[in-house]
Parts: structure tokens; sequence; C-alpha cells
């Protein structure tokens, strides 16, 4: 249920979450420990971001002469109600249409040339921002003619001028705004579902090491803050912190860090089946095979043997240990991208008592059953019995 938390959540029209600052340092970091320059005389495009409202554009800023930027350009994905409830700590600001009773809601564009240098993090806030702007005629503040949508005209032709995007787009248009990243051939930092790694439109983009999993959330888990306080479809609210905790979501990126090229270290195969601390693996005579597909099932990627040379299904958690020096991605089994696998006829699906006619086992990988199991969901093909496992990346060790 925790694995479309976050995705599910952010459609519903009232919910906004914000990545932590102390999560985007730790990511943004570990690209500068892999390469220092890695931003030297970029232009940094957060299209996702309220300025008022973001801590990608508060980390830019405040990293601005750290990080050597050439420009740093922010765009709100939705109007923003605070932004313009604070226009006046501008004073005499003039760029916005009076309106009657409540200020109109625009969505805004922030483009910092320039940045002077900010004592500390905890001087910088809105007041100090709005200063800066107003005495630095380098920096430039505008509300968009548009709505701000990342697809608009408008955000576009700031794309291209961008060199490298860092944000937190919306899941639910995640391929669309990942096409749109390549189309252009720009770098990028985001956050996205797990559970993208399945799409058509972005497995092929990891098979052929073009987009990967970035340096990540701590343990997996990803803290957002959020000001709407009610049912988050499953996330952990934590009232005390004004944090919900979900699970199963990751950066990906295009630009090389550290971590993607640390070796994972494995036992053998026998070792595995001796010494596994998984009940799965530990105490078996081998590894079980799919019955649809030449590879052997490894459920931990802790599991997999090191001189194993077929092909072996991975979990999807997988890549965020993959190193492409030392495993090849030959494809993934939730929907096998055009991988030859052998298909069943009639099937019938055994859940919780209900007979049904299905075809799901042509969906995944398989494993045929000596006997029924007890309180799962199986498949009757003829006298056989089947599982489906969980969606798997299929991959092989490289070999000088």
């Amino acid at each position: 249920m925790a694995n479309s938390n976050l995705a599910n959540a952010k459609t519903a029209k009232n919910d906004e979450f914000y990545t932590q600052y102390a999560d985007i340092q730790k990511e943004i970091e570990a690209y500068l420990e892999f390469d220092a320059d890695v931003f030297r005389g970029k232009v940094v495009y957060c299209n996702c971001d309220d300025p008022y409202e973001s801590n990608f554009f508060r980390y830019f800023v405040l990293n601005f002469n750290k990080l050597r930027l050439k420009q740093l350009i922010t765009t709100s994905y939705k109007p923003s109600p605070v932004a313009n409830t604070q226009l006046e700590l501008y004073g005499d600001d003039n760029t916005l249409p009076k309106s009657k009773g409540r200020p109109k809601i625009n969505a805004n564009k922030f483009i910092i040339n320039e940045v002077h240098e900010i004592a500390s993090d905890a001087e910088f806030n809105l007041k100090s921002v709005a200063k800066k702007l107003k005495a630095n005629k380098n920096n430039e503040w505008t509300p968009l003619k548009e709505d701000g949508d990342f697809r608009s005209a408008e955000c576009i032709e700031l794309l291209k001028q961008s060199d490298i995007v860092v944000t937190n787009p919306p899941f639910s248009l995640f391929r669309e705004y990942v096409k749109q990243l390549f189309d252009f051939n720009k770098k990028f930092v985001i956050i996205g579902s797990m559970n993208s790694i399945t799409l058509k439109e972005i497995f092929p983009l990891i098979k052929n090491n073009r987009l990967w999993l970035g340096n990540g959330f701590h343990a997996g888990n990803a803290y957002f803050f959020t000001p709407n306080m009610r049912d988050f479809a499953g996330g952990v609210y934590d009232p005390k912190t004004g944090l919900v905790k979900f699970r199963n979501v990751s950066w990906f990126t295009n630009l090389d860090h550290g971590r993607r090229h640390q070796p994972l270290q494995m036992m053998t195969m026998k070792e595995n089946l001796r010494f596994s601390k998984h009940k799965e693996i530990r105490g078996k005579r081998k590894y079980d095979k799919y019955d649809n597909y030449d590879a052997i099932h490894v459920p931990f990627t802790d599991a997999i043997p090191s001189d194993y040379d077929g092909v072996m299904g991975v979990p999807i958690s997988f890549l965020d240990k993959y190193n492409p020096d030392q495993f090849e991605v030959i494809g993934i089994t939730k929907t096998w991208f055009g991988t030859a696998i052998k298909t069943y006829p009639q099937q019938i699906q055994v859940s919780a008592g209900k007979r049904s006619e299905v075809t799901k086992l042509n969906d995944g990988a398989t494993l045929k059953l000596a006997a029924p199991p007890t309180g799962q969901t199986y498949y009757e093909v003829g006298n056989a019995y089947y599982i489906q496992v969980y969606p798997r990346v299929l991959v092989k060790h490289r070999r000088s």
C-alpha cells in the first residue's frame, strides 16, 4: 500500500509536500564529492518550486557562490498563496496588478544572478531575500504570464537556458516530466516514486544507463513537510515535527556520484545457501528458477551470488546498489519490454477462495509449486500450480 502513497497524496488538490533542506544538501553534496566542479558555471533551474516556500531555492541561494553557479532560476508550478501575501516586504513593488479583496495569486519567476554573502542559514528568510532582491538589480522577480506549468511555453524557454534541473516534480506527471528533460538534453536531480522504474518510458533509460538512482534518502525513508494535516493514504504523519514519512521514494539523476561505483559485496551461491540471514534462502538445496524465463529468483539484494553467470531476477531496490561496472541490466519482469518468455494458456486465479479466469501470469515472473500455497493468491494452469512474484529487475554479472 505504501508504494503509491506519496504519488496518490500529491494528486490531491490541497496537498503540498516540501522536501527538507537537509535531504537536498545531502544529495547535492554526493555529486560534489564525486566532481567538485559539477555545478561550476552552470544555470540551475528549479521549475516546480515556489521561491517563497521551496528548500531547493533556499539551498541554491545559500550555496550560490560555493557552487560557483552562473545563475539560479526558480518557477512555481502552482500559484502560491504565500508569495503574494508577502509583497509588502517589497514596499513600492509595482510588478503585480492591484486587486480588490484577497491578493491575486500568481505563479512566479525568480532569477538569481548574484548573491552577496549570507552570514548564516538562520538569517535566510523571506525578509532577507526581499531586501537582497530590492538592493541587487542583477536579480529579477516577476510574475509569470502563464500558470507556471513546466510544459508551458514560458517555462520551456527557461528550461532551454538551463544546464541542470533540480526539483521535486509532480509524481503523476513523472514520465512526461522526464521525457521533457531528455528531449532538451538536460542534466537533472529529481525526486520520484520507485514505482516509476517499471514504467515503459523510464525503464529503458535505466537499462541503457541514461538514468539511474541518486545517492538516496537515509535508510530509504523520505520525510516531507506539509501544511495540510489530513489522511495521507498510508503516509505516517508526525504532529510534533509536521513531517510525513513515505517509503519507496528516491532521487533520480543522470549526474554521476561515488555511491554508483561502489562494488556490491557478495557471497558465493554455496555460501548464501548455507549462511544467508534470510530463511527463504538459507537451508535450501538450490535457488528457485522462474518457470517462464531462464533466470534464478533472488528475492534479496544481499543474496545475489557472486559466482552465478546466468540471468538473475533481483528486487527493484537493487538499483539503489547498482554498479554499472559490476552488473548488466537485461530487462524487467513487470512488462518484460520485448523479452521472450513462455506464456500460459487459460489460467485460473484462486484468491481468498474465489476463482476467476485471468491472463496475469503472462505479465510477470512465475514460480511453479508442488502444491497450492496457503494464505496467498495462486494460479492453476491445468493440474499445475503457480505464484507470481513482485516485479524483478533482470541482471547478470559483468565478467572481465
